[in-house]
């Protein structure tokens, strides 16, 4: 177990900076980026310090189709469990600079956005969105990743894709029903709101 364990991360680095076994799992950091960050403009997001349970349930549903995505689709089914476990622990270890904005509920809501993240809106069944993805960037559990560091992009493409139906592999399809209570400029304004928090990989 503990040999197992060791070898995870040089195995999890080669996979991610050049790619698995099979020529169709490419290098993760083509598009996530050398540090894990992503890449805003193209809406690839930040995988580093995300739970690595959560990561291998993202595979696993790629593969399934449970979530759809055209490119990691054929990546997910390429790499091996093994290789999945392995770069998902390598991405879980990776540390995350503070956010640079107070993400405490208890604090001022200074606009519309930022009181939907740290208050929700009740009559709309809505719960804050830090009650579930905490206030800082570890996410709650293996469900429920961090929010801190994704790109505006990312965040907007996801919320678009539960409200659509075409990603479905919440919890008790809790993010869908809040999807399809925001509205459009509500989307905006959140995903806005979560980029402009920041967060950096630490070296």
């Amino acid at each position: 177990m503990l040999a197992t364990a060791a070898n995870a991360e040089p195995q999890g680095q080669k996979i991610y900076t050049q790619g698995g076994e099979s020529p169709a799992a490419m290098a993760c950091a083509t598009c996530h980026g050398a540090n894990g960050m992503g890449t805003d403009s193209a809406g690839f997001p930040r995988l580093a310090g995300l739970p690595q349970g959560y990561l291998v349930k993202q595979l696993e549903d790629f593969r399934s189709g449970k979530r759809a995505n055209a490119v990691m689709q054929p990546i997910a089914v390429a790499l091996n469990d093994t290789e999945g476990k392995a770069v998902a622990s390598y991405l879980g270890a990776m540390a995350i600079a503070a956010p640079s904005v107070d993400l405490d509920p208890a604090g001022s809501n200074g606009s519309a956005a930022e009181k939907l993240v740290k208050q929700g809106d009740w009559s709309r069944n809505i719960p804050s969105c830090v009650a579930c993805h905490g206030v800082g960037n570890r996410g709650v559990g293996e469900s429920f990743p961090p929010l801190v560091g994704q790109s505006g992009a990312y965040i907007a493409a996801q919320l678009n894709a539960w409200r659509s139906g075409t990603r479905k592999n919440d919890p008790n399809d809790l993010m869908s029903h809040i999807a399809r209570s925001l509205s459009d400029t509500e989307i905006q304004d959140l995903s806005a709101y979560f980029a402009s928090l920041g967060g950096e990989a630490k070296q």
